[in-house]
């Protein structure tokens, strides 16, 4: 098979590159096209890529069996915008319509766990519960793609969902570290949550997994849990994180999403990233566990690498 990877010299990207070439696999890299749209509603996102010109996009993808879409505007805090929306909300469609155009076998879209905002449960379910401007664009591209698929019965699409992915050299796993060398460093007793801390390594893996798996995939693969809980993850980081009762917590945290709705959710993403190291989020086994394929976990190292190339305290 021969892979081409759009976005492929972003974070994720370029590591899906490393792995297939690893892997002994044909693979090339493609620029996402720049796009920008004002559309807000999954139908309203395919009438926009149905009259986006493909053109291009289809000649770039002829040849390639599994297109892997990477490309996106990660950036969590960003503001609703048509830029934001174009890249993370309208892509997966035009994606769609022209990896079917061009004969492609796959389509594997990576997106965000972020788009069930704060459920107890991470699922691989079609459930939405965005709660920033950049996961409602997550939630919204999931949904346009579903659409697209239903109008391309000869390609295979699967969304897989990344929960919070760390890369040695990742400016957020980087904060990450500075977070657990600081007194800010803490856990809501007892510290024994599940955390959605993964490596980007492992997700490469499920991505080379899903794209070349030869039988039927579901719609929506979740990347597994790697294994270490709130309090791990902030000691694998280097940190000595205090324990916190667990009920005051829950009444800051509940508090701060008070203050943000006032001032119009500008404070969502900031208390969110409390709410996680707090409490972490719980996730189901999801496909790749019950099919044996999980990668191995990695997170670990990736955490003791940034810490080793972190300044002193």
């Amino acid at each position: 098979m021969s892979w081409l990877v759009v976005g492929g010299s972003g974070f994720v990207g370029s590591s899906v590159l490393r792995a297939l070439q690893a892997a002994g696999i044909d693979a090339r890299a493609l620029p996402a096209p720049r796009l920008a749209t004002t559309a807000r509603t999954p139908a309203a996102l395919l009438e926009a890529a149905a009259g986006t010109d493909v053109a291009a996009l289809v000649a770039g993808i002829g040849g390639h069996d599994v297109v892997v879409n990477a490309a996106g505007l990660a950036t969590p805090s960003a503001p609703e915008g048509p830029e934001l929306l174009g890249a993370n909300a309208l892509l997966p469609a035009v994606l769609a319509r022209a990896a079917a155009a061009a004969g492609a076998r796959r389509l594997v879209h990576l997106s965000s766990a972020a788009v069930q905002g704060r459920t107890d449960r991470l699922d691989e379910s079609g459930t939405v519960r965005p709660f920033s401007a950049y996961s409602r664009s997550k939630a919204l591209g999931e949904q346009a793609l579903v659409l697209a698929a239903d109008g391309a019965p000869g390609l295979s699409v699967v969304t897989v969902r990344a929960t919070s992915v760390q890369g040695p050299a990742r400016p957020t796993t980087a904060a990450l570290v500075r977070l657990a060398r600081s007194p800010l460093a803490s856990v809501a007793s007892p510290g024994t949550a599940r955390s959605p801390i993964t490596s980007v390594a492992a997700l490469a893996d499920v991505v080379l997994t899903v794209g070349g798996h030869e039988g039927a995939v579901p719609a929506t693969v979740l990347q597994p849990w790697e294994g270490l809980t709130v309090r791990t993850v902030l000691e694998a980081a280097g940190g000595r994180p205090r324990m916190l009762p667990a009920a005051p917590c829950r009444a800051a945290v509940a508090g701060g999403y008070a203050v943000s709705r006032l001032l119009g959710g500008r404070l969502d993403g900031h208390v969110r990233r409390v709410e996680l190291m707090w409490f972490g989020q719980d996730q189901v086994p999801g496909w790749v566990v019950e099919q044996g394929l999980a990668p191995a976990p990695a997170v670990r190292d990736v955490l003791a690498q940034a810490r080793a190339g972190a300044a002193p305290d």
